[in-house]
C-alpha cells in the first residue's frame, strides 16, 4: 500500500465512468481474454500430453454463448480529463469490467457486484477504482437475435460432437467429456438449461458505474454507487436528476483533510468518510475481518510474511473484490515497508502472459469456480505462493523461514478478533455469507452458555479446538500466567463501546464502525511487532558521506545497513527470517528514505509515523533497559482517534442541487442506467463555494503540497531519479502496461525483464562474493568478519530462486514444479540416450607401485552429479533437487560450467523456450554465466554444510615415503577419520593396495586422521609422507601431512598418530602432491618453519609464535557457533598451541650426546618424578603448589598408562590439548619453569629459565581461561579424564 497519491486532486473523485455493451458495435467476442482461454487449454496438446484439455478446450469457443466472454467498452466518463489524472481508458475498461460482458437470463442469479481496482503508473503512484457491476435488460432487437443465431450454431456442433464415437486416448479424456457416457439424455439438458429462446427468455447483460478516486474511500463510494444505482431501479425516481448526485460528488465533495472526517449527502442518505492524521497508520478502508475469515491467522501470517521475503504470490478467487481485499490488507500490514515490485491486485484475462514474469509479484487471478487447482498451469511454482481464498487454503514455497515469536504472534492476533467475535480460523461458513458473523457481539457469545462455546475462558471456544496451533498456545499462555480471562472483559468492552457509541451519535452504521476498530487494533499489533524488532535500526543505517546526487549515481555499489552488526544481536530464532529480510527491496528501499531525508520535515509519511514509534519504546527501554530477546513484548497502543472522528463529524459538504439543465434532460427509463449530460458534467463550478466554508482557502493548497510530500519529498527530477534508481534497484519492471498490449510492447516488457535478471544477477553475485571474500580476508588477518552462516545460507537461498526464476521466464510448457531440475531431467535424459555407454564411475583400481602419484581428481560431470543428488533419498520434491544440485555445484566450483553444458545442447534449449526467453538471449546469457564464474573464486561448503544425515563414499590413500623401504612393511595399517559432524571408527587398510573406499554418514569438513598399525611381521617401521582423503560426492580432497616414522624404537617409537588435515585446491591436487615433505619435528605436522632462521627459532620469535596461537583460539570463540572452523586445526595444526609450546620447551634444551634423541616428554618424566618424591617427602609448599603438582602428576600418569600406543610427542600434543581444556597448562608452566630439573637439562640462555619471559608466557595462556574449548574425541581417545 502506497502513502503516495496519484494526485494533486483534492476532490473525492476525479471521474465517473459507465461501461457495458455498446449497442452500435454489438457483440464482439473478448479476443484477448478468449485467446488466453484458448491457449491455455490447447497448450498441452501440442506437446502430446493426451488431449487432457479438450473439454475445455479454448472456453470461449465451446461455450455456451450465454458462458462466453464480449468486449466491453468504456460508454461515457465525466469528466472528459483532468490533468493530475489522465484517463486510462484501455486500463480503466479492462478493471471495471475484468473479464468483459456477460448475459444472462431470468433464470439466472443478477445480483449487483461491488469490486475495487488499483491502477498504478510506471512511476509507482496509484489511482483506485470503484465498481458496481448489476444487469439491466437487453432492449437491442439485434443484439437477442444474434444471441439466438450464436446458440443455433452452438447447438449444432455439440450434437455433432455427442454423435460422434468417442476415442479417449487417456483416462484423463474420459474425465474431462463426461457428455460422452450419456450422450442422449445429455443433449436434452444441453437444449432444456443451456439454451436462449428468443421468444421465451429474457436476455441481460452487464453493466458498471464506476469512480475513479485519489484515495481508497472504499466504503463510501460502495454507498454513493448503491445509492445511484437504487435510484434507477427504485420505482419512485429519486429526489433530483441523477446529474445533480454525481456532479456534487465529482465536484463539490473534497478530500477530508488529514486527520478529519467529512459528510456528504448520497442519493438517499449521508455518506461519511474520515481520513487518519499524519500521526497515525495510514488509510486503510478494507474489512480485515473478511481476510481472517477467509484464510484463518496462521495461514494468513504465512502469506504475509512471503509478501514480507518478497516471494512472488499469486491469489485466486472467483470474486474480485476478495482478490482486492486480501492484497491491500497484506501490503498494508506491512507498514512501514511497502511492496516495491509487480502489484496487480486483478490480472484482466488478457493479461495471463505476466504469469511469466520473472520478478517478484503480487498478483490477483479471477477462477471461474468450476476448475479446481490442479488445472491451473503456472509458470513458476519454485518460490510462489498460491493463496486459493474460496478455498481456504495456501501452498507454500520450500524452505520458507518462520516469523519470528510466531507463536505468540498469533495468539495475540486472535485474542483481538475473538474480542470482535471473530473466528481465527478460516471459516468455511464465510463464503455463503460474510455478514452472518458480522452481526455477533463477543458479549452475546461470553453470555450464552447454551453454545458451549464459551463457557470457561474465550479461548476454550470451538473455533480453537480443532487447531494444533492453537492448542499450543494454549498451553503456552498458561506457562506464562497471562490471564485469558481478560480477553473476556476485553470482548464485553467493545460490546459496550458499540452501544455507548450508539448514545453519542456515531455518524456511520455500527457495522463500519466495528470494521474500522477491528482493522485499527489488529494493524496495531502487527505495525507493534516491527517496532519491536527494529526499534534500534537507526543506529546501523550507514549514512552516506556524499551529497545527494553522487549518492544516486553509486547507489548500487553501496551498502546502506550495517546487516552482520544488526544480526549479531538478534536472538537465534529471528536470524533465518531477518538475514532474507534484509536482502530484500522493501527494505533497503525503507533505508534509502531514512538516508534521503535529514530532518522530520523531509520524512516520508510512513517513515515519520514509525520513528515516533521507536522512540516512544526507546524511551520506555531506557527507563526499563531489556536485554535484546526474543520474549515477546504485546501491542499496548490502542488508537481512538477515527471513533473520536466518527463521533464528532469535522467538515460537512456542499448538499446536491438542481443543475441548469435544459427542460426534458434528466429523464430516464427506469430499470436502466443513463447516459448522463456530459455538458453539465464536463467542467466544475467556476468558484470553490465549499473551500470557503468548509474551511479556509490555503487548506486546498496545503493538501495537496502533502499529498505530493507524501508521495515523495524531492522536486521533481529528483523524485523522478529516486523512483527510477532506488525503487528498481534489481527490478527493471514495476509494473505491466494495461492498455497497449501490442507484439512490440510485449516483446519490450520481456526484454526489460531480460535486463533486470542480468542486472540481478549481477547483484547478487556481487554481494556474495564481498561477503565471503570478506570473511576469508579476515581470516587472513584483514579487515572485519561481517557474515553468518545464517546470512550465508540466505543468499545461496536467493541464487536459488533467481535461477529458477531466470528458467522460467518463456518456458513453452511447465513441467513439475522445478523449471531449472525440469530442463536438467530432459538434458539427461538425451544425454543417456546418445551415450548409451555407462559413464566411469570413480577412479580406476591402483597398482601399490602407483601409490606416490597424486590422487586423481574426479572426472566433471554434470550427469554425474545429477546422480548423486538423485540417490540422496531425504530430498523428495524437484524444487528441493534443484537447491541441492546447485549447493553442490558451487562446493565443487562447477557451477557456472555445469551450465554453460546445460545450455550448450541448443536444440534443447530452442525446444523447451519461446524465442524471447532469457536463456535464449545469447550475450545476456554468456554475461551471466560470467557472473557465476567468479563464484569459483571463493570457497563454500553449501552442500556439506546442509544435508549432514545423507550418505557419502570417502576414497582413502596412504602414500608412504618413497625413499624408505615402504615396499617391506609387513604391519596391518588402519585408519579412523573424523570430521565437524561425525568419525568413522577404526577402517583396517588392505596393505597391498594402501587404498579403501567407504561409504559413512557426512563427516562435515575433515579435521583429523589417526593412523597406526599393529605392529605385526618382521619389519613393523613404516615412514608416512600423508594421507589424502576425498569426498566422492563434493570431489573435496584433504591432505594430512605426516612426515615421521611409525614403529617400536624408531623417531619417538609411536605406533599411531594423529594427523590435522588441510582441504587441498585443485591445483595443489594436480601438481604438488608427489613431492615428500621434509622429516618433521612433531605428530602430524606439516612444517614451514620461518625462512628466517631455519634452525632455531629466538625468543622473540617464539613468543610471537605462541601470541598468534593463543590469538587464533580467542578469535574463534569470538566468532558467532555456527561460523567457527576447526578448534583442532588451532591446537594442533601449522603453527597452532602445540606447537608454539613446543618452541617454548625446545628453546635451549640441552643437545642429547651420540645417537640418543631426547624427547620433551621425557623431560616432564623426569619432572613428574621429581613432584611425586618431593610430595612424599612433605617438603612444606602451599596448599596451591601442591594442588597443582596433583593435577600435573594425575594427567602425566593418565597418557602414560593410555593403551594407545602414540609416542612421545604424540603424549606431549595430548597433555598440551588437556591442559587447555581444563585452564591448567599456565599453572604447568609456572611449576616447570621452578622446577630444579629444569636447571640440570636447559641451558642457561633458555627461554624456561628467564623469569620475565615466563611470566609474560603465562599472562599470555590465561587469555584462554574465559572460553570453553572441547576437544575432538579423536584427540584424548583413551583418556578417563
Amino acid at each position: 500500500m502506497s502513502t503516495g497519491f496519484s494526485s494533486s486532486s483534492s476532490r473525492f473523485a476525479d471521474y465517473f465512468v459507465i461501461c457495458g455493451l455498446d449497442t452500435e458495435s454489438g457483440l464482439e467476442p473478448d479476443e484477448l481474454s478468449a485467446l488466453c482461454q484458448y491457449i491455455q487449454a490447447t497448450k498441452f496438446r501440442d506437446v502430446g500430453r493426451g488431449n487432457l484439455a479438450s473439454a475445455d478446450a479454448g472456453e470461449n469457443f465451446e461455450q455456451s454463448p450465454l458462458r462466453r466472454t464480449f468486449k466491453s467498452k468504456v460508454l461515457a466518463h465525466y469528466p472528459d480529463n483532468v490533468e493530475w489524472n489522465p484517463f486510462d481508458q484501455d486500463a480503466v475498461g479492462m478493471l471495471c469490467m475484468p473479464k468483459g460482458l456477460s448475459f444472462r437470463t431470468q433464470t439466472d442469479i443478477r445480483e449487483p457486484q461491488f469490486h475495487s481496482f488499483i491502477i498504478t503508473r510506471e512511476d509507482g503512484s496509484r489511482t483506485y477504482g470503484f465498481a458496481l457491476t448489476f444487469f439491466e435488460e437487453v432492449t437491442s432487437k439485434q443484439i437477442c437475435s444474434a444471441m439466438q443465431t450464436l446458440y443455433h450454431m452452438h447447438n449444432a456442433e455439440q450434437y455433432d460432437i455427442l454423435h460422434t464415437p468417442p476415442t479417449p486416448r487417456s483416462p484423463e479424456d474420459t474425465r474431462s467429456t463426461p457428455q460422452q457416457l450419456h450422450a442422449a439424455p445429455c443433449l436434452s439438458r444441453l437444449q432444456r438449461f443451456n439454451s436462449y429462446d428468443i421468444s421465451r427468455d429474457t436476455l441481460y447483460v452487464s453493466k458498471c458505474i464506476c469512480l475513479i478516486t485519489p484515495m481508497a474511500f472504499a466504503q463510501a463510494c460502495r454507498r454513493v454507487l448503491e445509492q445511484l444505482h437504487q435510484a434507477v431501479t427504485s420505482p419512485q425516481p429519486p429526489p433530483l436528476p441523477l446529474e445533480s448526485y454525481v456532479y456534487n460528488v465529482l465536484y463539490e465533495v473534497p478530500l477530508p483533510p488529514a486527520g478529519r472526517s467529512l459528510k456528504f449527502l448520497g442519493v438517499y442518505g449521508p455518506v461519511v468518510c474520515q481520513r487518519p492524521s499524519t500521526a497515525e497508520l495510514p488509510l486503510f478502508d478494507f474489512p480485515l475481518q473478511e481476510v481472517f475469515e477467509l484464510l484463518g491467522v496462521e495461514n494468513v501470517l504465512q502469506l504475509f510474511t512471503c509478501a514480507l521475503l518478497e516471494i512472488q504470490i499469486l491469489l485466486y478467487s472467483q470474486h474480485y473484490q476478495r482478490l482486492m481485499t486480501v492484497a491491500e490488507s497484506i501490503t498494508a500490514l506491512m507498514f512501514p515497508f511497502q511492496w516495491q515490485h509487480v502489484y496487480v491486485p486483478i490480472l484482466p484475462a488478457s493479461l495471463l502472459h505476466f504469469l511469466d514474469a520473472p520478478v517478484p509479484y503480487l498478483m490477483g487471478l479471477h477462477s471461474n469456480g468450476q476448475d479446481d487447482r490442479t488445472k491451473l498451469e503456472l509458470p513458476q511454482e519454485a518460490n510462489l505462493c498460491f493463496v486459493d481464498i474460496d478455498n481456504h487454503f495456501i501452498e507454500l514455497p520450500e524452505d520458507l523461514p518462520q516469523f519470528p515469536n510466531k507463536l505468540e504472534f498469533i495468539q495475540e492476533i486472535s485474542e483481538v478478533l475473538l474480542a470482535f467475535g471473530v473466528s481465527s480460523e478460516a471459516n468455511p461458513q464465510c463464503s455463503e455469507g460474510l455478514g452472518k458473523l458480522r452481526g455477533f457481539r463477543s458479549g452475546d457469545m461470553a453470555s450464552d452458555k447454551r453454545n458451549g462455546n464459551l463457557a470457561g475462558s474465550p479461548l476454550n471456544s470451538y473455533l480453537l479446538r480443532e487447531n494444533q496451533t492453537i492448542a499450543r498456545l494454549q498451553a503456552l499462555v498458561k506457562r506464562t500466567g497471562v490471564s485469558l480471562e481478560k480477553v473476556r472483559d476485553l470482548g464485553g468492552s467493545v460490546g459496550e463501546d458499540t452501544s455507548t457509541n450508539k448514545d453519542s451519535k456515531v455518524q456511520c452504521d455500527e457495522e463500519e464502525m466495528k470494521m474500522h476498530q477491528l482493522n485499527i487494533r489488529v494493524r496495531e499489533v502487527f505495525a507493534n511487532r516491527f517496532t519491536q524488532m527494529f526499534s534500534d535500526y537507526e543506529v546501523f543505517v550507514i549514512q552516506s558521506s556524499q551529497d545527494k546526487e553522487s549518492w544516486f549515481s553509486n547507489r548500487d555499489q553501496m551498502q546502506n545497513f550495517d546487516k552482520a552488526s544488526f544480526l549479531s544481536d538478534q536472538p537465534e530464532p529471528y536470524l533465518p527470517f531477518l538475514s532474507r529480510f534484509l536482502e530484500t527491496q522493501m527494505f533497503a528501499s525503507f533505508i534509502d528514505s531514512k538516508i534521503l531525508c535529514h530532518d522530520d520535515e523531509d520524512k516520508e509519511h510512513t517513515l515519520r509515523v514509525f520513528d515516533s514509534r521507536v522512540d516512544k519504546i526507546r524511551m520506555l527501554n531506557v527507563r526499563t533497559p531489556t536485554l535484546r530477546t526474543s520474549m515477546y513484548q504485546k501491542c499496548t497502543n490502542i488508537d481512538e482517534a477515527i471513533e473520536m472522528r466518527l463521533c464528532k463529524i469535522d467538515h460537512t459538504a456542499l448538499h446536491p442541487h438542481l443543475l441548469d439543465m435544459k427542460i426534458g434532460q434528466g429523464r430516464y427509463e427506469p430499470g436502466f442506467f443513463p447516459r448522463l449530460q456530459s455538458d453539465v458534467l464536463s467542467s466544475g463550478p467556476t468558484s470553490n463555494k465549499w473551500a470557503k466554508r468548509s474551511a479556509p482557502a490555503q487548506w486546498r493548497r496545503k493538501d495537496r503540497q502533502k499529498q505530493h510530500a507524501e508521495h515523495l519529498y524531492l522536486d521533481n527530477d529528483q523524485r523522478e531519479k529516486y523512483i527510477q534508481e532506488a525503487r528498481n534497484l534489481g527490478t527493471t519492471l514495476r509494473q505491466p502496461k494495461l492498455s497497449n498490449l501490442s507484439p512490440s510492447v510485449i516483446a519490450q516488457t520481456n526484454w526489460k525483464f531480460v535486463e533486470g535478471l542480468l542486472k540481478e544477477c549481477r547483484n547478487k553475485t556481487k554481494r556474495m562474493l564481498v561477503e565471503k571474500m570478506g570473511r576469508e580476508a579476515v581470516e587472513l588477518g584483514h579487515g572485519e568478519v561481517s557474515i553468518t552462516g545464517v546470512e550465508e545460507n540466505t543468499l545461496i537461498a536467493s541464487l536459488c530462486d533467481l535461477l529458477e526464476r531466470i528458467w522460467s521466464h518463456g518456458l513453452q510448457v511447465k513441467q513439475g514444479k522445478s523449471a531449472l531440475w525440469s530442463h536438467l531431467l530432459h538434458y539427461q535424459e538425451s544425454k543417456e540416450k546418445r551415450d548409451a555407454t555407462p559413464a566411469g564411475l570413480g577412479p580406476p583400481e591402483r597398482r601399490k607401485s602407483d601409490a606416490g602419484c597424486a590422487m586423481p581428481p574426479l572426472k566433471v560431470s554434470l550427469i554425474q552429479d545429477m546422480r548423486h543428488i538423485q540417490n540422496i533419498s531425504e530430498i523428495k520434491t524437484d524444487v528441493g533437487k534443484a537447491r541441492a544440485w546447485v549447493r553442490l555445484s558451487m562446493e565443487k566450483k562447477l557451477l557456472s560450467r555445469h551450465l554453460k553444458h546445460l545450455l550448450s545442447e541448443h536444440e534443447l534449449t530452442k525446444k523447451l523456450y519461446k524465442r524471447y526467453a532469457f536463456l535464449r538471449c545469447d550475450d545476456e546469457k554468456e554475461q551471466f554465466l560470467y557472473h557465476l564464474l567468479s563464484f569459483n573464486a571463493v570457497d563454500y561448503f553449501c552442500f556439506t554444510n546442509v544435508f549432514t544425515t545423507i550418505m557419502i563414499p570417502y576414497h582413502v590413500v596412504i602414500i608412504p615415503s618413497k625413499k624408505l623401504g615402504g615396499s617391506m612393511f609387513t604391519a596391518n595399517p588402519w585408519v579412523c577419520v573424523s570430521g565437524e559432524l561425525a568419525e568413522t571408527g577404526v577402517l583396517q587398510v588392505p596393505k597391498n593396495t594402501l587404498e579403501i573406499t567407504f561409504e559413512c554418514q557426512n563427516l562435515g569438513k575433515l579435521t583429523t586422521v589417526q593412523m597406526g598399525h599393529d605392529n605385526s611381521g618382521l619389519y613393523a617401521k613404516w615412514l608416512v609422507e600423508c594421507v589424502m582423503v576425498r569426498n566422492g560426492i563434493t570431489g573435496h580432497t584433504y591432505k594430512f601431512p605426516c612426515g615421521r616414522w611409525l614403529g617400536k624404537g624408531v623417531d619417538d617409537g609411536s605406533l599411531e598418530r594423529i594427523l590435522v588435515g588441510e582441504l587441498v585446491t585443485s591445483m595443489e591436487n594436480e601438481d604438488r602432491m608427489c613431492r615428500t615433505p621434509p622429516t618433521q619435528q612433531s605428530p602430524g605436522m606439516m612444517r614451514r618453519f620461518v625462512t628466517i632462521s631455519p634452525n632455531k627459532l629466538n625468543t622473540g620469535q617464539i613468543q610471537e609464535g605462541v601470541g598468534e596461537a593463543i590469538n587464533g583460539i580467542v578469535k574463534h570463540f569470538h566468532k558467532p557457533e555456527k561460523e567457527r572452523g576447526s578448534l583442532t586445526l588451532l591446537l594442533c595444526g601449522e603453527y597452532g598451541l602445540v606447537w608454539a609450546l613446543e618452541q617454548v620447551f625446545q628453546h635451549g634444551f640441552k643437545s642429547p650426546r651420540l645417537f640418543k634423541n631426547v624427547f620433551i616428554w621425557d623431560f616432564l618424566e623426569k619432572a613428574q618424578v621429581y613432584f611425586e618424591s618431593a610430595e612424599q617427602s612433605q617438603v612444606t609448599q602451599d596448599e596451591n603448589w601442591q594442588m597443582r603438582v596433583r593435577h600435573f602428576c594425575h594427567f602425566m600418569r593418565a597418557i602414560n598408562s593410555t593403551p594407545r600406543n602414540i609416542g612421545k610427542d604424540g603424549k606431549f600434543q595430548m597433555l598440551v590439548c588437556l591442559g587447555a581444556r581444563d585452564h591448567l597448562l599456565h599453572h604447568w608452566i609456572a611449576l616447570l619453569a621452578e622446577c630444579p630439573i629444569t636447571a640440570q637439562m636447559y641451558e642457561d640462555m633458555a627461554l624456561l629459565k628467564d623469569h620475565s619471559l615466563v611470566n609474560s608466557l603465562i599472562r599470555v595462556l590465561q587469555t584462554l581461561q574465559e572460553f570453553n574449548i572441547t576437544l575432538e574425541a579423536s584427540l584424548v581417545k583413551g583418556i578417563g579424564i
